[in-house]
């Protein structure tokens, strides 16, 4: 297995948006430690576009609490789906799976993953690496706590030629 840890969208103007942001921003730091101990790529996505996310907006920066180091790498996009019209399939040239966290979980999250399994990706899901709005989905009638579970259960269920999905907790994330 060659692996490379992505990190979805962690912005400064989502983290305080998010069900627990500030916690899974510190989560993903030590995550983004241990991958590059053992010489695992850490690629940060950062969405760029529209006037949330305008590139000259301060709240478009990665989150300084994940610690970014010089040497990882940052790939902007445009759209919920990372792969699409960005770098990185380049980037992820040669690696095999892919480590998923970040933000949204119901949006950016899930997207990237199910290209990436479509790029011939496996994708490690990081159970308690992901989240969403900190109010969750009002119209569905549904918490944070329950979007998160139910996209790990969803993604770890699905069926395709590509790839695979499994959902691992950041404690059984060993690189």
């Amino acid at each position: 297995m060659r692996a490379a840890l992505v990190i979805v969208d962690m912005q400064e103007v989502l983290i305080p948006h998010m069900w627990r942001g500030e916690e899974l921003a510190d989560r993903i730091a030590g995550l983004a430690d241990r991958a590059r101990e053992r010489g695992v790529p850490v690629v940060a996505l950062q969405q760029i576009g529209g006037a949330m996310f305008a590139p000259e907006a301060p709240g478009t920066r990665l989150c300084e609490r994940l610690r970014l180091h010089p040497s990882d790498i940052v790939v902007q996009k445009s759209a919920v789906d990372g792969f699409y019209r960005s770098a990185l399939a380049e980037v992820l040239d040669g690696f095999d799976t892919v480590v998923l966290t970040g933000v949204g979980t119901d949006y950016c999250v899930d997207a990237t993953a199910r290209s990436a399994v479509s790029h011939g990706f496996d994708v490690v899901l990081v159970e308690d690496g992901h989240s969403t709005a900190a109010n969750g989905d009002q119209e569905a009638g549904l918490t944070a706590e329950q979007i998160i579970a139910r996209h790990n259960r969803l993604l770890s269920a699905m069926i395709h030629p590509g790839g695979t999905v499994t959902v691992r907790s950041t404690a059984e994330i060993f690189f």
